[in-house]
């Protein structure tokens, strides 16, 4: 049976992130953060927020996409607020605009100010997404602009959840939420939009198949998480049972994932079951695209079996000109 556990190891130092790439992207959250706190002690005379990272930054599962930009998410605890009577708090399209005017003229493109979040750009390479949280009797309040407002959620709560699985797992769990992220990349450019990273995190974490080979573990993992969605996809957060995290997709892209998930399951199946390595590494570059390494073992053979050939040939012709002499001594 084809072992490829290797070949994902290389296939993983491509998907993730560098330290150099870290250090970057932790110093440009940390200049916004900065200037958030100036802003509301300078100019809004109040009590300077504290951060807390949430997303694949946090959980250590970011990946190097194909293109366009990463994406850091770092929640804005406000700590001015009332914790006890939300009756005066701002609305969270007041709070959104502190932001705006806090991190405006940071980079050279303005700020977005989008529904959930105030997103800061760095021209095309990367984004920052600020959403802003306060608490009231003890839970935290995300700031939603519209209709929803104010309403109960907690991204610290989901982040302590995946790492107390890491804890107990390893960080091969880590390694196969990447390649599910990397995955879906993929193979949203050819399919269309798939769901987000943290829709795959929680299936990939609920469904996780450990084993000693990455190959197999994803493998066994993919089959299981096509079992979860099928025939009905629906993912709930595991830290609030009242929010479905699959609330937005489309009809078409849940349907879109459901056959992607199936496909995977099912060629994944197959490559670690094929006798051929070769093979095998076609079957996963169908899935992962061209930066899954390809095994070229048939060609290695042909070759050397074509060295041997050579020299058999080779001492053919050297014995026919220099035959050997029994009678050498007359």
């Amino acid at each position: 049976m084809a072992d490829l556990h290797k070949e994902f190891g290389t296939y993983h130092e491509k998907i993730a992130l560098s330290p150099g790439k870290k250090d970057s992207l932790r110093k440009s959250r940390d200049a916004i953060r900065e200037r958030i706190r100036k802003h509301f002690r300078e100019k809004l005379g109040a009590k300077v927020p504290k951060f807390h990272g949430q997303g694949s930054f946090a959980m250590i599962t970011m990946v190097n996409p194909l293109d366009g930009e990463f994406d850091i998410d770092d929640g804005v605890y406000l700590q001015h607020l009332d914790e006890t009577v939300n009756s005066d708090w701002p609305t969270p399209e007041t709070v959104h605009r502190w932001l705006v005017e806090a991190t405006d003229g940071h980079t050279n493109e303005k700020p977005i100010d989008k529904r959930t979040c105030v997103r800061v750009r760095y021209a095309g390479q990367y984004h920052v997404d600020l959403p802003s949280y306060a608490r009231l009797n003890g839970k935290f309040m995300l700031g939603e602009k519209g209709d929803n407002g104010w309403h109960p959620s907690d991204s610290k709560a989901l982040t302590e959840w995946f790492n107390g699985y890491v804890q107990t797992y390893g960080e091969q769990l880590r390694r196969i939420v990447r390649y599910l992220k990397a995955w879906n990349d993929h193979q949203s450019k050819k399919r269309g939009k798939m769901p987000n990273g943290l829709i795959l995190t929680v299936l990939a974490t609920k469904n996780f198949c450990p084993h000693e080979r990455d190959d197999r573990a994803l493998a066994d993992t993919a089959a299981a998480i096509s079992v979860a969605v099928n025939p009905i996809f629906c993912v709930f957060n595991p830290t609030d049972n009242t929010e479905e995290l699959t609330s937005r997709l489309s009809e078409l892209q849940k349907e879109r994932f459901q056959d992607a998930i199936s496909d995977l399951a099912s060629d994944s199946s197959e490559a670690v079951n094929h006798i051929s390595a070769e093979k095998a590494s076609e079957i996963w570059r169908e899935q992962f695209g061209d930066r899954f390494p390809l095994i070229e073992e048939e060609k290695k053979y042909d070759e050397q079996q074509q060295k041997r050939q050579d020299s058999t040939s080779l001492a053919t012709v050297y014995a026919a000109r220099n035959p050997s002499k029994p009678w050498a001594y007359e």
